[in-house]
């Protein structure tokens, strides 16, 4: 790290609670905090379970990355939470559209409950190409 404090990133429209920012640049490092398929402007989810909900989470990181200066050719790793991990084809279905080529790393991990009663939950780690 160069020494500056970490740059906290907010967008306006993409959902999230006060708890968190949506991403913190550290260096040449983007951290994307956890996020939901959540409509814009809105803290409600997407109707539709997992396959809409992981496209409008995956809508919202991209948001996120551009505000940060990076789009998702730039993430290195993803981490998806699903409620429900018989709904796995259809997260991967919605999430392999948002790639061209070869995706980035990734992990799915199935989990009992998420914020909001969510099916999907994604965050990632990008590299900071302003770095």
């Amino acid at each position: 790290m160069s020494g500056q404090a970490p740059q906290r990133i907010n967008v306006p429209g993409v959902g999230r609670l006060p708890a968190f920012s949506h991403a913190t640049v550290a260096g040449d490092t983007i951290y994307v905090s956890g996020t939901l398929g959540t409509k814009p402007r809105s803290a409600e989810l997407v109707e539709g379970g997992t396959g809409p909900q992981t496209a409008q989470t995956l809508e919202n990181i991209k948001a996120i990355l551009a505000a940060a200066g990076a789009t998702l050719d730039d993430v290195v790793k993803m981490n998806v939470f699903l409620t429900n991990m018989d709904t796995f084809g259809a997260m991967n279905a919605a999430y392999l559209t948002f790639f061209e080529g070869d995706p980035p790393a990734r992990i799915t991990v199935g989990c009992t409950a998420l914020a909001l009663g969510a099916a999907v939950e994604i965050d990632c780690i990008a590299r900071n190409p302003r770095a």
